[in-house]
């Protein structure tokens, strides 16, 4: 029997030298580790505090590593690893996975701290309410968010992952396919000094006191 929805979580094990390599010269290489270790349990805590479906944990370079099996306890996450040649590829495997046991899918990654538990049951909301898809612009052309109720690969070929132009030409593919999109509010990425700024903004608004 398939279930309403699931959410997938793409993410990669934080390792000294290899994550958020744009902020070692700020963090250094453990200190940008360690800022991806905590990005990856956030997304996880959002994800579950959703409450909107199963959470599937798609990690790599190795799925069943200690940090990962650690990650995905608490909040019951299946672990499985990233499969593909390119994030396109790793996206859609990962999203047919799911659907082959959910009416639909929800696919995010851990370098959007702005996605809230809001951002998530509004997307689950437009699949739940017949969208074909649901994307969530980022403001450095890609996005933050999607969600399918069928896995087409053809959503996701030829598009030149890692540029300015990767929501705009996913969204083409779309429209090309006939399928009706929700596209939701525009998030950020933290990928570059100048969003550690935003991130401790951000934190201090949700905690309600100074950073």
């Amino acid at each position: 029997m398939r279930v309403p929805l699931r959410v997938v979580v793409l993410a990669r094990a934080p390792i000294p030298g290899q994550s958020k390599t744009r902020l070692v010269p700020r963090l250094g290489r453990w200190g940008a580790a360690r800022l991806q270790a905590r990005l990856i349990e956030r997304t996880l805590r959002t994800a579950h505090a959703a409450g909107i479906g199963r959470i599937e944990l798609h990690a790599a370079p190795r799925a069943r590593g200690p940090f990962f099996l650690h990650c995905a306890r608490p909040f019951r996450a299946t672990l499985h690893a990233q499969r593909g040649r390119d994030l396109g590829e790793r996206m859609q495997r990962a999203l047919a996975h799911a659907l082959r046991g959910a009416r639909g899918a929800l696919l995010i990654g851990t370098d959007c701290p702005s996605l809230s538990v809001r951002d998530l049951r509004r997307a689950a909301r437009a699949l739940q309410g017949g969208a074909d898809a649901v994307l969530a612009p980022a403001e450095d052309g890609g996005y933050g968010l999607i969600g399918l109720r069928r896995a087409d690969p053809r959503a996701f070929d030829g598009i030149a992952w890692g540029g300015a132009a990767v929501y705009a030409d996913t969204r083409a593919r779309m429209d090309a396919l006939g399928w009706r999109v929700s596209v939701q509010r525009t998030v950020w990425d933290l990928d570059r000094p100048e969003d550690l700024t935003r991130r401790i903004a951000l934190r201090a608004r949700v905690r309600g006191g100074a950073p």
